[in-house]
């Protein structure tokens, strides 16, 4: 069940680059240098639960081991855009002189004598699902995070940053829970190593363990209904099996859709390992495929649940397979996105960008594929923002805090630098054209020989989406 604990990646998919050199750290007895390059990486997060800090408002309280539950005005209507489940982890970055061993025990031990001594604050940021919720609470959206944050230095932090952001935290525990040890309450860290030659590495105490994180969990609090109640989205990734049960998921989303809450689903690189995995995973995974109203995927990870190469064959079949499906997106990273419904094929290529970090990309990109979706954008609109977000954030170093800005966005979509590959989207396209209707944002207003799709121009798109951001933006500043 856990996850890799230790990956290489290249420089490209993998930073987050930190402004200050990373600290020495008593307990593995060296100095840490500069890395050549600003250097973080995409960790495998996992499991959550919320606390509060002493100073927050008194709509927060603590019962047990301190988890937050914020007391929403009413249950009468869906006043949260979304609500993400699990996964909320504080990403801590150090240079090491080597990556950890590949020996679990060793392994295990290495990440405790990391563990003993926390290195400086600089070094810790908001990860996991706190990349969305910060992403879409930055464009406007009004978002909640379900979870587990222990009551410790590194939940409250955690909860700091949430709170600045105007994100609502609610706790998956109450005082019935019957929790083995003291650990099983500590806000799970995801420990991201750089070596000399820039490889990365990876660790948590969720690698070590072959439950869930947070196993211990195994019911929702009214807390918890109320908040999933009151959302119009709520967003699910495959890291949340790496924290919760698959029944205890499964029951997530039965309440979900029993109130009319759309749900989005992105099973990221889990989805290989749980779709070959225990009969509960397979039968959850299917359950997320069958029930979700979107589904977003890389192309490799269509392929991998599909068998199907083709990008908009596999979103097809992944449609004809799922009850309630209404979107399928497929990220094709510097190509662009796709959404695929039943009767149409919706196409943008990306915004060209100078790439410093990747980590939070995926993450910006979910959130404002909600933003269209609640808003009911053209879908060409909604990827169009959607690989703008995703773009803007690429520029930034890592994630959490460094998520895009809506200014950013803003400035980026101005500049209108769209990365039109037309050989790839021809050949692409040209294999569907049979399927449904298409769709494909262009930067230009050009005659265009192929009459079966229907070319919309970028700035027209633009036209649409600026005065939404501007307002979003207008309003943002008042409750700043």
């Amino acid at each position: 069940m856990p996850l890799t604990a230790i990956a290489f990646q290249s420089s490209l998919h993998c930073f987050t680059g930190f402004p200050f050199p990373p600290p020495f750290h008593p307990n593995l007895g060296f100095h840490s240098s500069i890395p050549s390059k600003p250097s973080r990486v995409f960790l495998c997060c996992k499991k959550l639960q919320v606390s509060e800090p002493k100073h927050y408002p008194s709509s927060f309280n603590f019962s047990n081991e301190s988890v937050a539950v914020p007391k929403f005005r009413s249950s009468s209507s869906k006043d949260i855009d979304v609500a993400t489940l699990g996964n909320l982890c504080v990403d801590i970055v150090l240079n090491v002189p080597s990556l950890p061993p590949e020996n679990d025990d060793e392994r295990q031990a290495y990440m405790e004598r990391l563990s003993s001594s926390p290195p400086d604050k600089r070094y810790w940021e908001a990860g996991g699902n706190c990349n969305m919720a910060i992403a879409a609470a930055r464009l406007g959206l009004r978002c909640a995070t379900v979870g587990h944050v222990g009551n410790e230095i590194y939940g409250h932090f955690l909860l700091d940053v949430l709170h600045e952001e105007g994100i609502s935290t609610v706790g998956m525990s109450d005082a019935s829970c019957g929790v083995r040890s003291k650990t099983a309450y500590e806000t799970l860290l995801c420990w991201v190593l750089v070596d000399p030659l820039q490889r990365h590495g990876f660790c948590s105490r969720a690698d070590f363990s072959k439950e869930p994180a947070f196993s211990w969990i195994n019911e929702l609090s009214g807390e918890v209904k109320m908040t999933i109640r009151r959302s119009k989205v709520l967003f699910c990734n495959g890291y949340g099996f790496d924290e919760l049960s698959p029944n205890l998921i499964i029951s997530i989303v039965n309440y979900a859709l029993e109130v009319g809450t759309s749900i989005f689903f992105d099973p990221g690189p889990r989805g290989k390992s749980l779709s070959v995995g225990t009969h509960d995973e397979r039968s959850a995974l299917s359950h997320f495929l069958r029930m979700s109203d979107a589904l977003l995927l890389t192309s490799d990870e269509a392929e991998s649940l599909t068998g199907i190469k083709d990008p908009i064959l596999a979103g097809n079949e992944l449609l004809k397979k799922g009850v309630r499906t209404k979107w399928v997106i497929v990220k094709m990273g510097s190509r662009g996105s796709i959404l695929i419904t039943k009767t149409a094929i919706s196409c943008a290529p990306a915004f060209k960008v100078n790439v410093v970090d990747t980590v939070g990309c995926g993450d910006s990109f979910v959130a404002a594929i909600a933003y269209g979706y609640i808003h009911n954008l053209p879908t060409v609109d909604a990827l169009t923002i959607a690989n703008a977000v995703g773009a803007a954030t690429a520029m930034g170093c890592g994630a959490g805090r460094s998520v895009a800005t809506l200014e950013k966005v803003l400035e980026l979509m101005m500049k209108a630098n769209i990365n039109e590959d037309s050989d790839f989207w021809n050949k692409l396209l040209s294999e569907n054209l049979e399927s449904q209707d298409i769709t494909l944002m262009s930067k230009l207003d050009v005659d265009r020989c192929n009459m079966s799709i229907n070319y919309v121009v970028f700035q027209k798109v633009l036209s649409r989406l600026l005065p939404m951001l501007e307002h979003a933006q207008y309003e943002g500043k008042l409750t700043s």
